[in-house]
């Protein structure tokens, strides 16, 4: 029997609506979409429908749509391509100190490349402040980059109060939308970004595929040079099996949203108060109010979150630290919230999806209980 799977926010299954749209691209429209006749012609179709999809769940234009290989491409192409467009009038770029790697790495290259970047911190449920945001504007910033919603605890970020300020400044803001795009609203006119990075298999598309809105007006430098591709920003004959199914994920998104949501949110308050009631000294991380609805980055007291997953064979989550060798390490994220050791490196992330029961959430509740009776803790700290 497959483990009940509570780690959605690492991938998503593809949506069985999503395998059906994708598969007259796999079957009989193979054409290359830049060819005149219909071969070509029905392939382009499919990637302009899909384009529309994708804008109309955004609120945005389907010109302002760019396809990627995925949210890491998005980051990259968003941060590099504002960063070295805009390189003449400065080269400072502000961020946050719990993104994901895919935006991190990316401003850690450009630092070599002659770039600075400040990393905001945050408080204790994992939120930027915008006074900090303001602080740390200067003369030569260019860029604000911070995730709308955050991978591990699944805070939600002020984002359109950023990018207001960032608008009094003349500065570009690019948000991570990889985690949020799915589970509640993100509508670029209401967020006011220029720049923002989906991931399809984070929404029940598959992987290997992303998007990036380019807001009308904002030049990035190319980057992946070649043909025409892609309003000339992304070179290379596009990936139409894939876009295809990032598109119709999007449609299910815009017409579901709500449902799912609603779903979201009952199993992952199901699981987190079935928890909080049979587990003592358990401490939940992110913010109340302010998080995604079916994310739960749960933490407990002096335990490792490596031996309480090594036991659970029956659920599939992922762990809020890692272990290198004999050293458990604490994620970068716990670490920015200033959550205890002795909390941290018992972290376990459980992110619900949309076919996750109430029954599977019971069983899990029981078979983690299970575990944490058999476990011994790992020291005495208050």
């Amino acid at each position: 029997m497959m483990p009940i799977y509570l780690d959605h926010n690492a991938t998503t299954p593809i949506a069985p609506q999503v395998a059906e749209a994708m598969m007259p691209y796999v079957l009989e429209h193979f054409g290359n979409p830049s060819s005149s006749y219909p071969y070509g012609t029905r392939a382009r179709a499919g990637v302009e429908k899909a384009r529309e999809e994708v804008a109309r769940l955004l609120h945005c234009d389907p010109r302002e749509i760019i396809f990627t290989s995925g949210g890491s491409e998005s980051n990259n192409h968003a941060i590099k391509g504002a960063a070295r467009s805009l390189r003449s009038k400065g080269n400072h770029i502000i961020t946050s100190a719990i993104e994901h790697p895919a935006v991190t790495e990316v401003c850690r290259h450009l630092e070599k490349e002659g770039f600075q970047t400040t990393y905001l911190p945050v408080d204790e449920s994992g939120l930027v402040d915008p006074g900090d945001v303001e602080k740390a504007i200067t003369p030569g910033t260019i860029l604000i980059t911070i995730m709308h919603s955050n991978n591990e605890v699944g805070t939600i970020q002020p984002i359109a109060q950023m990018a207001e300020l960032a608008r009094k400044h003349g500065i570009l803001t690019h948000t991570d939308a990889a985690q949020s795009v799915g589970k509640v609203p993100v509508h670029v006119d209401t967020l006011g970004v220029d720049l923002l990075s989906v991931a399809g298999h984070k929404l029940y598309a598959p992987k290997g595929i992303g998007a990036l809105f380019i807001g009308q007006g904002v030049h990035l430098e190319k980057f992946i040079h070649g043909a025409g591709q892609e309003m000339q920003q992304r070179a290379g004959t596009e990936n139409v099996i894939h876009i295809a199914g990032l598109g119709k994920a999007c449609s299910l998104v815009h017409e579901n949203l709500a449902a799912y949501e609603e779903h979201f949110l009952r199993m992952r308050n199901r699981l987190e108060e079935a928890l909080l009631n049979r587990v003592p000294d358990l401490r939940v991380n992110g913010h109340r109010e302010k998080r995604l609805p079916n994310t739960s980055s749960i933490s407990f007291k002096n335990l490792q979150a490596g031996a309480i997953l090594s036991r659970l064979d029956h659920i599939a989550a992922s762990a809020g630290s890692a272990c290198h060798s004999d050293q458990m390490v604490v994620s970068h994220v716990l670490q920015a919230m200033h959550v205890p050791p002795h909390y941290a490196m018992g972290t376990l992330r459980l992110s619900v999806g949309r076919s996750t029961t109430a029954e599977e959430v019971d069983r899990a509740v029981d078979a983690i209980s299970s575990v944490l009776e058999q476990l011994p803790v790992t020291g005495k700290n208050p």
